[in-house]
């Protein structure tokens, strides 16, 4: 008699089983070898060290930025032959070097074959050296390109990319369902640092927008977008290392990022959380691709933690501040709002996550129910929400005469914030710096106009300026309480 054997069983059968079964349930076996094996090549060990020693040998970082660079230990074994503990300490800076056990690890998918690395910025923190390394003993020192706290996301530029290197296939990780079956691809222990070889497992999406584990507290908003309900969870077995591998479909598409997380604070070890590739996601990982700062979105109201009707769906106005998209859209207290872009919002949760992720200087269509139940809708364009945590990126904002602007919700201040951008900074020994010094380390300027034109955003700050003919008037008012008697005019060249 044949024993059938159900989906899940299925994937935990042997040869001899499935030599019993039905043909297409052999014909599923070869599907997930498929996966694994075109996935494969595109899943990397990520070895990280943030030793303060390569200041030993002129090759500390300079600063906190993502040039890393590389590392080379030939030159110094001649000199120090005969010096055990020097010796040893060449070993481990050495990260191209696959007989030490790595200080730090992690994993990665290929995401550019150009060289960019998608991982998570928790691996990657803080480093000092990165070493990615690839099936096939193959890999490269690399340089962060871009990192941003708040998604927990980092891409990497590999410094002497492979020519044969291969981008992962992403899928639509926002059309998962609970249920689903999934390969999990990474690197355990980093059980690869040596050939750069992923290892691979198998099981379910056991649930949705999950938050990743907390201690409850407010801040926790501010900590990650994690905290307010994006993870998937799955019963893939995720221990430490697997932070940054790929979550995998049976159509042979990367649906997921996974993470670590939940081995790290000590909860969920039989199971694995993962960041999907919906579309939020992919809009900051895009950001990240171009060696840019994700700008999330603000929009600007303070919302009840409470909904005085229980069973009300929707985030419900408590506050607006002056000065910010939803008071010049008209916001009022006591309104509350239903949809962002048609997206449904069911809590307060969902209103941070779904403004944040739009991204700042993007115009979104709110549906807020007013009062007597009446829904209407409302289009704005989001400001810049002013997160505390660590970014790096490669192309900075561009400057005008040393001038850098930026939104001007990022003035950390109760003061009356004028309509404008916000002088982020100076560079040294810039036009800006030689004319105005003085003036522009005094306080917070915003900058209102360009040549007698009216400004919102740093978007239309670059344009305004490019249209410009020469001389550039900029018009800057200081952040005071009487910003009318403030004033200034700075003129270009």
């Amino acid at each position: 008699m044949i024993r059938i054997l159900t989906p899940l069983a299925l994937l935990f059968a042997s040869t001899s089983d499935l030599a019993a079964q039905p043909r297409d349930l052999q014909i599923l076996q070869e599907a997930v070898r498929k996966v694994i094996g075109n996935a494969e090549p595109s899943v990397a060990c990520i070895l990280v060290s943030r030793s303060e020693r390569y200041r030993d040998f002129n090759a500390l970082p300079a600063g906190p930025t993502g040039k890393l660079g590389s590392f080379d230990a030939r030159p110094y074994v001649g000199p120090f032959a005969g010096d055990l503990k020097r010796q040893e300490l060449l070993r481990r800076l050495d990260l191209a070097n696959p007989d030490p056990v790595p200080e730090s690890y992690g994993s990665g998918v290929v995401i550019d074959a150009g060289g960019l690395i998608l991982t998570h910025f928790h691996v990657v923190q803080n480093a000092t050296k990165i070493f990615v390394r690839l099936p096939g003993k193959k890999g490269s020192y690399a340089d962060i390109h871009a990192a941003d706290g708040r998604s927990d996301l980092a891409v990497l530029k590999l410094i002497n990319p492979p020519a044969d290197l291969t981008a992962i296939r992403f899928g639509d990780g926002g059309k998962a369902q609970k249920g689903d079956f999934v390969v999990g691809i990474a690197n355990p222990f980093a059980a690869g640092f040596r050939d750069g070889g992923p290892t691979a497992s198998h099981g379910i999406i056991g649930n949705l927008r999950r938050r990743a584990p907390s201690n409850g507290l407010e801040t926790d908003r501010l900590s990650t977008l994690h905290h307010l309900g994006t993870l998937m969870q799955t019963d893939l077995r995720l221990n430490l290392g697997c932070s940054g591998g790929a979550v995998m479909n049976l159509d042979g598409e990367m649906i997921a990022l996974t993470s670590s997380m939940a081995a790290i604070v000590g909860g969920e070890t039989p199971g694995g959380f993962a960041v999907p590739m919906d579309a939020n996601m992919k809009r900051i990982i895009n950001v990240l691709r171009q060696g840019r700062e994700v700008e999330y979105g603000f929009l600007g109201v303070g919302v009840d933690s409470l909904n005085p009707v229980e069973l009300q769906e929707g985030a419900v106005i408590h506050q607006v501040s002056e000065g910010t998209p939803a008071k010049r859209a008209g916001l009022l207290v006591g309104e509350t709002i239903l949809a962002v872009n048609d997206v449904p919002i069911k809590d307060n949760n969902d209103l941070f996550l779904n403004v944040g992720a739009a991204l700042a200087g993007s115009e979104v269509t709110l549906t807020v129910q007013a009062f007597g139940g009446r829904n209407r809708k409302t289009t704005l364009k989001l400001a810049k929400f002013p997160y505390p945590g660590p970014v790096i990126a490669a192309n900075g904002p561009p400057t005008v005469y040393g001038l850098r602007v930026d939104y001007n919700s990022m003035v950390n201040t109760d003061l009356p914030i004028p309509e404008g951008v916000w002088i982020r900074d100076v560079e040294r020994n810039s036009s800006a710096e030689k004319k105005y010094k003085e003036l522009l380390e005094r306080s917070r300027w915003i900058v209102v106009s360009v040549n007698g034109k009216a400004i919102a955003t740093p978007a239309d700050f670059h344009r305004e300026v490019a249209a410009a003919k020469s001389p550039l008037d900029l018009r800057i008012v200081e952040v005071v309480k009487n910003p009318e008697t403030t004033t200034r005019t700075l003129t270009f060249p």
